[in-house]
């Protein structure tokens, strides 16, 4: 089961939230902390989720740098 940067498990579906700046590869903006991600999707990595950004579209964040709402 994946964990965010707290070691609290994430599920499919959860909020979370970005707990540091994160340059996104191919985009020209920044993720910025305290971004709000809404209804997350494990992938088939332990450390990575997928999810819907607004501006980014979908996109791979590793759960070090996330944190459950």
């Amino acid at each position: 089961m994946p964990k965010d940067a707290n070691g609290v498990e994430l599920n499919s579906g959860d909020n979370v939230s970005v707990v540091k700046d994160l340059k996104v590869k191919g985009a020209s903006a920044t993720l910025k902390r305290g971004t709000t991600v809404k209804n997350i999707k494990l992938s088939s990595k332990d450390n990575e989720i997928e999810a819907r950004v607004d501006k980014f579209g979908t996109i791979v964040l590793k759960t070090e740098f996330l944190k459950k709402i």
